[in-house]
């Protein structure tokens, strides 16, 4: 049923297209939260390393050894990577499994998959994107050309660790940047396994790095880096504040960020399949353990069909009781670490002293001994003022409000600091897009939840960031537009 076997990980770092171990010889612990075994000792990098990181970086995009080929030679080299990481998917998903918790047939299917067509896309896409001329008197000819902003940093996250890095790191490659990866300290694994594959593929030494270790230690240095010219980051609200002051403290580089959500998901009472609202609702906010920036977990749903909701919605909680992460007919796997857990059961806590009605859940679970698990849970009687319906959780937490009027629901739905995701059910046309055009989000879905793709852009509102990952617009993060005026004396 499941493999207990643990692979041999390299934790070294990838500079310039070698294993180096931190200049310092520091180390850390990767430790699973499958069972607390540990994985492997990860470099522990440091400022030295991102300078080491960024040198190489900045030597490879000065020599044009991966910027100068044509767009249709990266993109041969791009489909490679994807095609390498498809190969290597069994192997990728244990480790995205042991090293995260996330249950292996989903990282296999999902972020194995996911990040493969994410590198092929935007290798596809890269010889298609034309530049522009603009419109100008006969005395002259604008060009308008898209060039690599050059350096590009990037700070991904430990949820999905393989599709945040491809969803930065192949538009940053495919329009011609050198990229320094700082992976985070929680799920390095998978991301030194991409810039080996990136290495067989065909990209030079240098342009892609990966360097793990802390946010303080690695992560800072990086945003802080005079000679980086752009950075990417995902990951809390928090954080991403602070990356943007580090960006206008040193040398005013790009800063991209997506970070935090606490997306409503509202069915109305004319919802066309109650059924399928309800398994939507119960399986994104539960997918990945809830460990999803945009997981709706702020339920609002018309009083009148509340009670059949959440008689549906309870009966389905059993299929999501966690187990063991490599066992392939697991849906629910581990927290990524006891610092999590801990933070998820504070949460819990908190919506019980503040007066919500537990339904479902609420406890910690070892269905593998030393793992870190806790149960799907649900509350009633939510109030937009509680902790739980305020703060972004990222744990299988799911706070059931209701409503009586659209004006309204839309008013909670947007009273909150946050503003990356949301859903509206209802079978009435004009409510689906008053609604949706009135939700401040940057996705909105209808009668579905999270059914999108790579074709269309994803980042957020207010307090979920600056930017859009996916689709042809990420290009606009990682080039830069040039205008050339050559005026023309014409003899004839």
């Amino acid at each position: 049923m499941s493999d207990t076997s643990t692979p041999s990980f390299d934790g070294r770092a990838v500079i310039n297209g070698e294993r180096v171990a931190a200049r310092d010889g520091q180390t850390f612990d990767c430790i699973s939260p499958v069972d607390g075994r540990l994985l492997t000792q990860v470099a522990r990098c440091g400022q030295s390393d991102i300078d080491a990181a960024v040198a190489a970086a900045r030597a490879a995009f000065e020599d044009r050894r991966w910027a100068g080929k044509a767009p249709a030679a990266r993109k041969r080299t791009m489909i490679k990577f994807a095609e390498l990481i498809q190969a290597n998917g069994d192997l990728l998903a244990l480790t995205e499994a042991l090293d995260m918790g996330k249950p292996v047939k989903y990282a296999k299917g999902v972020d194995v998959n996911s990040a493969a067509n994410c590198v092929r896309w935007y290798g596809e896409a890269v010889d298609k994107v034309y530049d522009e001329i603009a419109p100008t008197p006969d005395t002259a000819l604008a060009l308008i050309t898209r060039e690599p902003v050059g350096v590009v940093g990037v700070i991904v996250p430990w949820n999905y660790p393989m599709i945040m890095a491809a969803w930065k790191i192949a538009p940053a490659l495919a329009a011609g940047n050198s990229v320094v990866l700082k992976p985070s300290e929680k799920s390095p694994l998978t991301a030194l396994k991409l810039a080996e594959l990136a290495l067989e593929a065909g990209i030079p030494a240098g342009v892609f790095n990966v360097v793990p270790g802390y946010g303080p230690e690695a992560g800072s240095p990086l945003a802080l880096h005079m000679d980086v010219d752009c950075i990417a980051f995902t990951g809390s609200t928090r954080v991403g504040k602070q990356i943007h002051v580090m960006a206008g403290q040193s040398n005013l580089k790009r800063a991209w960020t997506e970070l935090g959500g606490k997306s409503p998901n509202i069915v109305f009472a004319d919802c066309p399949d109650l059924d399928k609202a309800v398994e939507a609702s119960v399986g994104s906010i539960f997918f990945n353990q809830g460990e999803s920036c945009n997981a709706p977990s702020r339920l609002f749903v018309e009083a009148s069909i509340k009670d059949a909701f959440l008689e549906k919605a309870l009966k389905l909680v059993p299929q999501y009781q966690p187990g063991n992460p490599l066992d392939k007919n697991t849906v629910m796997g581990a927290i990524v670490d006891q610092i999590q857990l801990d933070n998820v059961m504070r949460y819990i806590g908190l919506g019980q002293s503040e007066g919500a009605k537990l339904l479902a859940g609420g406890e910690r679970v070892a269905p593998v001994a030393g793992g870190c698990y806790v149960q799907p849970t649900i509350f009633d009687g939510v109030t937009n003022s509680m902790t739980i319906a305020r703060e972004e959780i990222f744990g299988p937490v799911l706070s059931v409000l209701s409503f009586t009027d659209a004006a309204d629901v839309v008013k909670q739905a947007n009273a909150n600091i946050y503003g990356l995701q949301a859903a509206v059910w209802t079978r009435d046309i004009n409510k689906a897009h008053g609604v949706a055009r009135a939700l401040r989000a940057g996705t909105v879905h209808v009668n579905s939840y999270d059914e999108d793709d790579i074709t269309v852009p994803f980042g957020g509102f207010k307090q979920s960031g600056v930017g859009r990952d996916k689709s042809l617009h990420a290009f606009d993060k990682y080039t830069e537009t040039k205008t050339t005026w050559i005026r023309i004396d014409s003899p004839l």
